[in-house]
């Protein structure tokens, strides 16, 4: 069980004094992946029309994905978690690796924008529940003073 609290404050530490904002989500992605042992976990940043790959933890990652496209460009579409326990089952499902099995993907906002989003895979179906939602919110929470 991951204590999300905690995380957010080790999260938030990290990003204390830093106006590095690619340094302190590399960290924050590596941090995320050292405490779940998840397969992938990483940053897309909104970019114009589309989102493009930022930090991650894991084997090589689509480079941009369009708005409202696959899971990442949904969530940032609705600007909402979206949690998904099937990834073969999501329309338009975006597969930048054929081992990913299910997903959440949380908007990282900033005064009430969506500036990007946290993506998590894993290689097992079912893997996410809505406490990690509200946990992984209150991580980006902590993340989002970085794009004022």
């Amino acid at each position: 069980m991951i204590d999300y609290g905690l995380l957010a404050a080790q999260i938030e530490s990290l990003a204390e004094g830093e106006d590095n904002t690619i340094g302190v989500l590399a960290n924050a992605s590596a941090l995320i992946k050292e405490v779940s042992g998840w397969f992938w976990v990483g940053f897309y940043i909104v970019n114009g029309d589309k989102l493009t790959l930022g930090p991650f933890q894991g084997s090589p990652a689509c480079m941009s994905i369009g708005y409202g496209k696959g899971v990442c460009g949904t969530a940032w579409e609705r600007g909402e978690t979206l949690i998904v326990d099937d990834v073969e089952e999501f329309p338009g499902h975006i597969a930048c690796s054929a081992l990913s099995r299910s997903e959440i993907v949380v908007p990282l906002k900033s005064e009430g924008k969506v500036v990007g989003v946290l993506d998590i895979d894993s290689t097992a179906a079912g893997t996410f529940t809505t406490a990690d939602a509200r946990g992984l919110e209150k991580v980006c929470d902590a993340l989002s003073r970085l794009f004022l």
